[in-house]
């Protein structure tokens, strides 16, 4: 995992409908959200909704799979814990007293 990579998702969670639908996604679970029922629960536009999903996808935060007829979305558990996972690693990394339970140790080096 690189830093552009988790600047990158973090872009695209900075829009307040692409952070609603992850958030959507994130609550529905394993199973996922067909898209129609994403738009339902949000009440966005078909076409705005297609181009959210499609940034979220470019990221890997959001997986797309065709079932019959529906287009299921859920969101990459893996990919979301790598990311704020990053953030919670540095945690008071260079002042270990700063906060309780910080990390003393990297897990993974980011470039």
């Amino acid at each position: 995992m690189t830093l552009e990579q988790i600047a990158k998702r973090m872009a695209a969670l900075g829009n307040e409908t692409r952070l609603s639908v992850y958030r959507l996604l994130v609550r529905a679970g394993d199973k996922g959200l067909p898209v129609t029922s994403v738009q339902q629960r949000l009440g966005v536009p078909a076409s705005t909704l297609s181009h959210h999903l499609h940034k979220l996808i470019e990221v890997d935060l959001v997986a797309q799979e065709r079932r019959g007829t529906s287009l299921i979305c859920r969101a990459d558990y893996s990919v979301m814990q790598q990311t704020f996972d990053f953030f919670a690693n540095e945690c008071c990394i260079d002042d270990p007293s700063c906060c309780t339970g910080a990390k003393t140790t990297k897990k993974e080096t980011i470039k």
